[in-house]
């Protein structure tokens, strides 16, 4: 028999360093397995080989926690707006659970189940039926046995606390991870408050993912701890941002950056800025540590070498990439080899090689969140009346 693992709970209690894989959905869409817009996972079932691929490059750059992609895996989701699917939600999540344990099962990682808010909750439906959505996403991974659960990318804290509830009731190990930034959630929640109230419902980690760059994101989560210590409360920390320079986005994040989805390169962070990002986030307490849309592995990697030290080992990806450019020694350019070295790398100031472009952008957001008509959401696909009236709403933004 394989040798039983460290729980989640007992690896962050112990101080471990425990590193996340990265954004399947963005990295699965730029190979072609994932369809932008809808953003489904039905990959799972369609190309699982793109899936196991994706899983076992983030084991081999560090990653010890294989994520279930089953990011958007709801049945409201995958019905949602002409959505029309030969799966059902359950197959979807059931393949997610296997090729994640497959993998996983490969290296010391541990399987995490998730979900993520819903098209029902911004459509004002109830509590019940929000939480029945969430319930039958759990029941696969209760029939599965993940190791833990992971209640991620909640824009409003009230949808993340009712998410929690679900999980708790599980008995099984609770993250919980919002998409905000430290202005809070869509609402005017506070970082503090949020995590207080997760921290209450159930939640044992708590942090944030996603829509904010990783410096802003560690510092969202500072809040999130200064808030959970003045309660005299007690949980474990989590990060796992984007890998896009976000210093032009509001509250909503870079969903409202002109360039989302599909001209965003130019923001990537640098293999560098993921050793900054992976030494701050351990300087303020987290020590659950990954990446969200945009992170590829070697971003992984970069995380995984910052903290080498304190985990004890490097990743087996390092096999292929010296410290700091270390590789570069055998260039056959000298000025190529001059710059195989970590000063040189720490300080590299990176050109975008776009001299007509601007270095940042105005966010188009439109001051809608739960409620508003324009965030309803319906099985039928988007009327041509539909698609005038947001076309509309973007010339009125933009003139404002």
């Amino acid at each position: 028999m394989a040798p039983i693992k460290k729980g989640i709970l007992e690896r962050l209690s112990a101080g471990e360093v425990v590193i996340g894989d990265g954004g399947f959905v963005f990295a699965l869409e730029k190979r072609g397995y994932v369809k932008a817009g809808p953003w489904t996972p039905e990959a799972t079932v369609t190309h699982p080989e793109s899936v196991r691929q994706l899983h076992r490059e983030f084991l081999r750059a560090g990653a010890n926690v294989m994520q279930t992609f089953t990011f958007y895996a709801s049945d409201d989701k995958l019905e949602n707006r002409g959505q029309t699917l030969k799966f059902t939600g359950a197959q979807i999540n059931e393949a997610a659970c296997d090729l994640a344990r497959e993998v996983a099962s490969e290296g010391d990682a541990l399987v995490a189940g998730g979900i993520c808010q819903t098209p029902s909750y911004l459509s004002c439906k109830s509590e019940k039926e929000v939480k029945a959505i969430f319930k039958k996403q759990v029941d696969v991974f209760l029939k599965k046995n993940v190791d833990f659960l992971i209640a991620e990318y909640f824009e409003h804290v009230e949808e993340a606390e009712w998410a929690v509830q679900v999980l708790k009731a599980t008995g099984k190990p609770v993250a919980a991870s919002m998409c905000i930034g430290p202005q809070g959630d869509m609402h005017g929640v506070s970082p503090q408050e949020c995590a207080v109230r997760l921290v209450k419902a159930g939640a044992q980690i708590v942090g944030v993912n996603c829509h904010f760059d990783p410096l802003t994101c560690v510092e969202a989560v500072k809040l999130m701890k200064e808030g959970v210590e003045k309660a005299g409360l007690k949980a474990h920390y989590m990060v796992q941002p984007l890998a896009f320079h976000t210093p032009d986005c509001n509250c909503q994040g870079f969903i409202d950056l002109p360039e989302f989805p599909f001209a965003l390169e130019p923001r990537i962070l640098t293999r560098w800025d993921m050793h900054k990002y992976a030494r701050e986030a351990y300087k303020v307490g987290i020590r659950f540590i990954g990446g969200c849309c945009g992170f590829e592995p070697y971003h992984i990697r970069a995380v995984a070498e910052e903290l080498a030290a304190e985990r004890g080992f490097l990743p087996p990806g390092s096999d292929k990439h010296g410290s700091w450019g270390a590789g570069l020694e055998m260039h056959t350019k000298p000025w190529v080899r001059a710059r195989s070295h970590r000063d040189y790398w720490e300080n590299i100031k990176p050109a975008s090689g776009r001299p007509l472009c601007p270095s940042m952008s105005t966010p188009e957001g439109w001051g809608v969140t739960r409620g508003h008509a324009d965030l309803l959401q319906h099985k039928e696909a988007t009327t041509a009346q539909e698609m005038k009236h947001v076309l509309e709403m973007q010339k009125k933004a933009k003139s404002t």
